[in-house]
């Protein structure tokens, strides 16, 4: 009898971890290894150095210095989600042309830097609701020869690979900090941010636009700790890692990532 309640425990716990891992790829449908891709359209903007491409609406700034180069891609409305999707990783590849396609072209990835604006006019690439990617030249030129302009493509939701731990550029001035959250890793896209100062609670940020994310509180001369969530519903906590002579305009790297 006891062999036989041991060997029925083990087929409950067996059944409860298949119940789990199912439950956890319907709730990151993106993130569960299958090949679910969506159909969407790419263009690219700017030359081969990429210069074009920098700034954008996820004020990540300078990309080769943030350690994004030129594997981004600025989002059509439908994609951007108003900023929310900076960061975000996605797979693309290109589908069903083959006078441009290259073949065996494979599939590149890209990280989520800018915004492209709709023009509300007929045909307009980046209008809602159409999903469409602008990449950089060289990205683009990986998928398709150059002259095609334009490409059909499928994409997927890909986990984001970094290196080193989560970023923050601290902007502003005494009575509004401004965090830029940079080189996340895992879902890439930030969804909460909290801080908190050596003496203070945990605050809460608010987007201001992008991964930019601010605070009216002061506080100077205290250490820093962070709580970053991204869209996976995974979470990282930093303590004190940001020490109390903190400069604006400076960035300080975390241990960890997502």
């Amino acid at each position: 009898m006891a062999a036989h309640r041991s060997l029925s425990t083990m087929f409950m716990f067996m059944f409860m971890a298949l119940l789990l891992v199912k439950t956890m790829s319907m709730k990151n449908p993106n993130y569960n290894g299958d090949n679910n891709w969506i159909s969407a359209s790419a263009t690219f903007y700017g030359d081969m150095s990429g210069g074009e491409t920098m700034q954008g609406a996820c004020g990540y700034g300078d990309l080769f210095k943030q350690g994004y180069g030129l594997e981004t891609a600025a989002l059509s409305t439908a994609l951007f989600n108003n900023g929310s999707t900076c960061g975000a990783c996605f797979e693309i590849k290109c589908v069903n042309d083959p006078q441009w396609c290259y073949p065996n072209a494979g599939s590149i990835t890209i990280t989520a830097s800018n915004f492209c604006p709709p023009s509300f006019q007929p045909g307009g690439w980046c209008d809602p609701p159409r999903q469409h990617f602008d990449l950089s030249m060289p990205m683009f030129t990986k998928l398709a020869y150059f002259r095609a302009g334009i490409i059909p493509v499928q994409y997927r939701r890909v986990p984001c690979v970094k290196k080193g731990g989560i970023k923050y550029e601290i902007k502003g001035n005494p009575y509004w900090l401004l965090v830029l959250v940079y080189n996340v890793g895992g879902a890439g896209d930030v969804v909460s941010v909290r801080i908190k100062g050596s003496n203070t609670d945990w605050i809460q940020m608010s987007r201001n636009w992008g991964q930019n994310w601010q605070t009216g509180n002061n506080l100077v001369g205290q250490s820093l700790s962070f709580v970053v969530s991204g869209s996976d519903g995974k979470t990282v906590s930093e303590y004190d890692f940001v020490p109390s002579n903190w400069q604006f305009g400076q960035t300080y790297e975390g241990k960890n990532n997502l």
